[in-house]
């Protein structure tokens, strides 16, 4: 085993593209994840596979994780052959987004065991996950930052945001909201456009030559929802919890979201009608459904 040897534990979707930048920029790696399929790509080429969480904090220093919610990060991280009862681990590296709470908790939690825990959200997609682009919302103390920054930047770009525990996380939580909020408020233009009688790649082409131009216009519609494949590869459940986690922490302090809590309505309502694995970019077909026309081919 290789001295500077990283653990990566959640190899799906973007755990697997990130593990996959690790190893092809030379670390050693030691993985976890329950499915088979996930792993097989990884251990290919050259990863190490073990059978716990608790077992890759037993042969890593820096040990990240990327989890689908904030219950299976804690257990992740707290819970029996977790994190925090490896023999090696100093620093727990969650690229998920769990929110404030949960990092502030998991934080407290590991402290008690001598592991330092690092807010590394990413956003940017499966695309910026393969390709080394995300951006990596840091939230950590200077010693340990110092320790994750050379693994961080193979996968893109770093920006450090404070040194308490939910600082990153919060500001992944911000980012969320505005693109849940573009992907919904540019499906209902689009909707209304082409039930007026417009072309929808024209009103894209137009939006995106003037004012209105965002995320879900540049690429999401014209990518994913006039081709009807809806397959940007970031699940409708997934945003609608980070929606909720934001909103939630914005209640906390004390911020009203009244757009938000619309835009988490209409996810809540996709979510329910075209199911827990639908894509997030299906929010069109909400609206949709409701004017009684259909945006593309």
């Amino acid at each position: 085993m290789a001295e500077n040897t990283l653990g990566f534990i959640g190899v799906g979707r973007m755990g697997g593209r990130m593990a996959q930048r690790l190893l092809k920029a030379g670390h050693a790696l030691t993985i976890f994840d329950t499915s088979d399929d996930a792993a097989r790509p990884l251990v290919e080429l050259g990863a190490r596979r073990v059978d716990s969480a608790m077992a890759v904090a037993s042969e890593a220093e820096i040990v990240m994780v990327s989890l689908p919610t904030p219950p299976i990060v804690e257990a992740c991280a707290l819970g029996p052959r977790g994190v925090g009862e490896g023999t090696k681990v100093k620093y727990f590296v969650d690229t998920s987004t769990t929110g404030s709470t949960y990092a502030k908790r998991i934080a407290a939690g590991l402290a008690s065991k001598g592991i330092v825990a690092v807010d590394a959200p990413v956003s940017g997609g499966l695309a910026g996950a393969a390709n080394g682009t995300l951006a990596v919302m840091v939230s950590c103390p200077d010693e340990a930052f110092a320790q994750v920054k050379t693994p961080l930047e193979v996968l893109g770009k770093v920006f450090r945001l404070g040194t308490e525990p939910g600082m990153g996380q919060t500001m992944k939580l911000l980012n969320n909201l505005l693109s849940a909020t573009a992907m919904a408020i540019s499906a209902e233009a689009v909707v209304m456009g082409v039930k007026a009688g417009l072309d929808p790649n024209l009103v894209i082409e137009v939006i995106n030559a003037g004012t209105g131009r965002n995320s879900a216009t540049v690429d999401k519609i014209p990518r994913f929802v006039i081709p009807r494949t809806f397959n940007v590869g970031f699940g409708i459940a997934l945003l609608n919890k980070d929606v909720r986690l934001c909103l939630a922490e914005a209640d906390a302090l004390g911020v009203p979201m009244v757009v938000g809590t619309a835009v988490r309505q209409l996810l809540s309502i996709t979510e329910a009608s075209e199911g827990h694995d639908a894509d997030m970019t299906e929010v069109v077909k909400t609206v949709e459904r409701w004017a009684g026309v259909k945006v593309g081919s």
